[in-house]
């Protein structure tokens, strides 16, 4: 699957969005990809896991264990670490801290890949991963289905991205005017309200 093919499974499911958001971040943008979208469709979700699978097979890298980061990242590491055959778990926010829960442990050593539907800081990434080395994981690789940084994000680990897009991101003081000029919206797990 190449990016073109990618970016078309968003734009099918509606979630390629273009306007004024707010991200999680923080920061703002004019691109939003709503990958919980794109996940709700196991045909589709199934189909851009497979591609992201057989891309990190082909570079070689072993992979024990998935551990994702959630809530975004909850579906698209199970479903990779279903197509690598093998298990896959999370990390949950506690007091704004990710850890391990539900009985979930990393074995000393485990290959570990840290899988995330879209990377645009790397900051939940990073924070990810640094959970996984707590818990004596290995991180071999990162990867996401789309990688909006242009491929600047640094979280630790080499990225494997089935997309890599370059979507501007603003601070809030350096929003340009033409985006102004339109309502934020904060799209995703918390609503579409300013």
């Amino acid at each position: 699957m190449d990016q073109n093919q990618v970016l078309d499974e968003f734009r099918a499911a509606g979630a390629l969005l273009e306007g004024h958001f707010k991200l999680s971040s923080g920061l703002h943008s004019p691109v939003y990809l709503q990958c919980a979208k794109v996940l709700m469709d196991p045909s589709r979700a199934g189909r851009l896991c497979a591609a992201f699978a057989d891309q990190i097979r082909a570079t070689g890298v072993a992979i024990d264990l998935v551990v994702s980061p959630a809530m975004g990242g909850v579906i698209v590491g199970y479903e990779v670490a279903r197509q690598l055959g093998v298990p896959g778990i999370f990390t949950e926010r506690v007091d704004g801290e990710f850890e391990l829960r539900r009985g979930f442990e990393i074995p000393t050593g485990a290959r570990t890949l840290m899988m995330e539907d879209i990377i645009t800081t790397g900051l939940s990434s990073r924070e990810c991963i640094k959970t996984i080395n707590e818990w004596g994981g290995n991180v071999v690789a990162a990867g996401c289905l789309i990688n909006r940084s242009g491929g600047r994000a640094e979280v630790g680990a080499p990225i494997t991205a089935l997309a890599t897009i370059d979507a501007p991101t603003y601070k809030p003081e350096d929003v340009p005017a033409a985006m102004q000029a339109i309502q934020a919206v904060k799209p995703g797990s918390r609503g579409m309200k300013a």
